[in-house]
């Protein structure tokens, strides 16, 4: 494992790079301050790219439990390393949307476990465990150029089970993985239309909002032209 020493500067030079501009901003974006320091996000990406992939400081650097240093994790950790037990162990800690996001859209959704955690953690009770779920599957949807349509199809019943759900974090996630699926290719733009309608006419708020909006952004002429020229291709 990384040493305490590494761990010690990691998080010195993240505290150069803090401000209480940034800290005190925090809250307009719904990200809670209360441990954090204030480093912008941008800083963030440059000082991981300082830091390079390294793996044993990313598990050191999750443990000191503050926001900055988990960003960091998600930058700095290598996906081939990252194991199916880990994931669960650090959505476990999900506790704002943007620790969430990142490590699912920028690190989790380049594992090899990825589409069996959206199943599992769609599941979940937590609002931000079972929003992983959903920011994980965007992601695959956005970032994953080999897999066919078959895994993402499986995983619209999923979707359409959760929108239920009106926890705001979870309805956007939830809302965001069905257009990430709509938009991906053109059979999948069928299935998830479809999905889309029915939640549209849903009596309850929650199904009815995300149905709608995913209704409205997948029949965009933008999208239905990138679909149009993936069917020509």
């Amino acid at each position: 494992m990384a040493t305490k020493k590494q761990v010690t500067a990691v998080l010195a030079g993240l505290k150069q790079r803090s401000s209480k501009k940034v800290r005190d901003g925090m809250s307009r974006f719904g990200i809670p301050n209360d441990s954090a320091i204030g480093v912008a996000v941008g800083d963030m990406r440059k000082y991981a790219k300082e830091l390079g992939r390294d793996h044993e400081l990313a598990q050191a650097l999750w443990q000191q439990e503050l926001y900055e240093a988990r960003m960091l994790v998600t930058m700095v950790a290598d996906p081939k390393l990252v194991t199916a037990k880990l994931m669960d162990a650090w959505c476990r800690d999900f506790d704002n949307w943007a620790i969430c996001d990142t490590a699912c859209f920028g690190l989790f959704d380049r594992t090899a476990h990825a589409f069996s955690k959206v199943k599992v953690w769609s599941r979940r009770k937590g609002e931000f465990q079972k929003r992983a779920a959903f920011a994980l599957l965007a992601g695959l949807a956005q970032h994953d150029k080999t897999t066919g349509d078959a895994p993402f199809a499986a995983c619209l019943p999923l979707i359409e089970a959760a929108a239920t759900d009106d926890r705001n974090f979870v309805k956007k996630g939830v809302n965001w993985a069905l257009r990430g699926v709509g938009e991906r290719s053109p059979g999948l733009h069928k299935l998830a239309l479809a999905v889309a309608r029915r939640l549209a006419r849903a009596e309850a708020a929650a199904p009815r909002w995300v149905g709608r909006d995913a209704e409205r952004q997948l029949q965009k002429p933008a999208v239905l032209a990138r679909l149009a020229r993936r069917t020509s291709n």
